[in-house]
């Protein structure tokens, strides 16, 4: 079955939606109980999708749960109130005190506060290596390396990693190989395929689609569910179930969105190599991006967001192409209808294992559903003020 069909059947099992097409949404905190007997089967099968108590989730969850699931590959998914939850919750289900973590430098910033702030404080210690160091993580493990994150691509700069050279090393030496694969979304990539055994997704990005739902979900191999369900539990993990109905929805159309949200970025990166302005373009599918070679062999389409690297510029002239947009708005996240233009700074105080030239500024883009022709004149007279700003210098 094609990605596009799965999307729209999976999650539909009449058990959950009672045969209305989107599975209702199901409040509740207290489950009530007619017998003993009744008690004890919903105790004993509260992990299998029996109703048990709020916390465990009702039909709304558990249609969600089964069609990511599904489309992801895996045989469970947990979720969360963001996706930033979904992560930490997956790190701390499997890190104790006296624990060693391998962390790819690119990773989404809040990820790396996490190593450097709460996880320290727990005794976990964390090594940052290259994204594109493939075999050589072999050097960097030790005997207490308990898990290996990967975040592909990387967050801001997008370099794709060898994900499943890097999984058979870890797998040698029983790591836990976790993917934050939110930018390939449910359906642009296979990670258990490729020897991950939890992919963790920001669902608030893509899989919602409008900006107005936080969530989060990872996605397990039989091998570790178990453990990452139960201890996700005992944090008190758990998400609304109005929030879990407008994920569920914006899920339906995920497969057409994705397509026009590649068409119009392929569209816009194409223009911007035109401009001489820019030096290089950050887009998995440019072979100018670290990993392109692993973007063709393991990624089945892109989405809309990427980065370009200006040849020159200060914090004036950035802020002359990035305010005054009509159709670009500033802001955090991605992957809503909306386009969004986002100055990045600091790159280089952000990376360990890596060197990143902050010299040459970069700006990251998530190009939305508007007509790229229109996103295109915006970046245009951006570019314009750019210029004007460098020669007032």
């Amino acid at each position: 079955m094609k990605k596009e069909t799965q999307i729209i059947s999976t999650g539909r099992d009449k058990k959950w939606t009672k045969g209305v097409i989107n599975p209702p949404v199901f409040r509740a905190s207290t489950m009530v109980f007619d017998t003993m007997d009744e008690m004890r089967f919903a105790i004993k099968n509260r992990a299998n999708g029996e109703m048990f108590y709020g916390r465990r989730g009702g039909p709304t969850h558990f249609a969600f749960q089964a069609a990511i699931a599904e489309l992801e590959g895996g045989v469970g998914t947990a979720l969360y109130p963001s996706g930033s939850a979904a992560i930490s919750g997956a790190l701390l289900s499997f890190l104790k005190a006296g624990d060693h973590l391998l962390m790819v430098d690119s990773a989404y910033e809040p990820t790396r506060d996490l190593c450097n702030k709460l996880l320290a404080g727990f005794g976990i210690e964390t090594t940052y290596y290259d994204p594109m160091i493939g075999a050589g993580i072999s050097e960097l493990i030790r005997p207490n390396t308990k898990v290996l994150f990967l975040e592909s691509p990387g967050s801001i700069t997008m370099e794709v990693q060898d994900v499943p050279t890097l999984s058979e090393i870890a797998h040698r030496h029983n790591i836990v190989v976790m993917l934050d694969n939110t930018w390939a979304s449910p359906i642009n990539s296979r990670p258990f395929d490729m020897g991950v055994d939890i992919s963790i997704q920001a669902a608030t990005k893509y899989i919602v689609g409008h900006s107005d739902v936080m969530m989060g979900t990872a996605t397990s191999n039989e091998a570790h569910w178990d453990q990452l369900r139960e201890n996700s539990y005992l944090m008190g993990q758990c998400t609304s179930p109005d929030d879990v109905y407008l994920a569920n929805r914006g899920l339906r159309t995920l497969g057409i969105r994705m397509q026009q949200h590649e068409q119009n970025a392929l569209k816009v990166a194409n223009w911007l190599l035109t401009r001489p302005e820019v030096d290089h373009i950050r887009h998995p599918a440019f072979d100018t991006c670290p990993g392109h070679q692993f973007f063709k062999r393991d990624f089945s389409g892109s989405n809309g967001l990427f980065s370009f690297v200006l040849k020159e510029g200060d914090l004036n002239s950035v802020t002359a192409l990035v305010e005054n947009m009509h159709h670009f708005k500033m802001g955090f996240s991605w992957g809503g209808f909306e386009s969004l233009i986002l100055a990045v700074f600091g790159i280089d105080k952000l990376r360990t294992a890596t060197k990143w030239d902050s010299s040459k500024p970069l700006i990251r883009l998530h190009i939305g559903l508007e007509n790229p022709d229109d996103l295109i004149a915006d970046l245009e007279a951006g570019f314009e003020r750019f210029n004007a700003a460098l020669n007032k210098r």
